[in-house]
């Protein structure tokens, strides 16, 4: 079992429910082994080179995928995925952010992550929070990956169906670590957390359908 990992703050407590689980430590160090952004991991995915792994929306609408009802979620704002107004310039490391902001008819820099998050903590009124201009418009929360399989569906069911039972406390030694690396407060991850759901309902369901009906109008409008 090979699971693709990306070490982004908005994924510390399912990596800490990993870290915690009865799981075998090959599947353990395989997590840290396949560690990279999201659009390497949605490349290591289609390749098959990892099992399973947190997917771009935009990535997981392919047929051949099959998602699982857990995923990265913005009920409204997120401070991790920004626009600087100004000369459209994508980020590498994202798919479905460079598309929300293409939706969101928004010309800028996109930046993601915790890069994007210490951005936006220096200096929130020069950003866009592109998950709060979502909400404003369609009143739903912003799916910004799910977590899909290509292998062993049954195994990763039930481990997102524990993960969901129960909010998952991050360690202090952990949140002092993150911070130290990251440049970013204990307080601020604390506080960056309570913004990142997990659950995808019928809401979540709903907005990830607008969404991708409407990047694939764009992507058929520019081919």
């Amino acid at each position: 079992m090979v699971f693709g990992k990306i070490d982004y703050i908005n994924l510390l407590p399912f990596h800490v429910f990993l870290k915690r689980a009865s799981l075998p430590n090959a599947f353990k160090r395989s997590c840290e082994h396949q560690k990279s952004v999201p659009s390497s991991i949605n490349r290591k995915f289609r390749k098959r080179v990892v099992d399973a792994a947190f997917i771009s929306s935009i990535e997981s609408k392919r047929k051949s995928i099959t998602p699982l009802p857990i995923g990265i979620v913005a009920q409204k704002n997120v401070k991790s995925v920004i626009l600087k107004k100004g000369e459209a310039k994508r980020d590498p490391a994202s798919a479905t952010s460079n598309m929300l902001a293409r939706v969101l008819d928004l010309q800028g820099e996109v930046f993601i992550g915790d890069r994007a998050l210490k951005l936006y903590l220096q200096e929130p009124d020069a950003y866009i929070d592109l998950a709060q201009i979502w909400h404003d418009k369609y009143h739903l929360p912003f799916v910004f990956a799910r977590l899909c399989v290509n292998e062993r569906q049954s195994f990763y069911k039930k481990l997102c169906a524990k993960f969901v039972q129960r909010p998952i406390k991050i360690p202090n030694y952990i949140l002092k670590n993150y911070a130290t690396k990251r440049g970013i407060s204990e307080h601020n991850i604390k506080e960056y957390l309570k913004l990142i759901s997990y659950s995808i309902g019928r809401k979540e369901q709903k907005a990830l359908f607008i969404f991708l009906k409407k990047a694939k109008r764009l992507q058929k409008s520019s081919s």
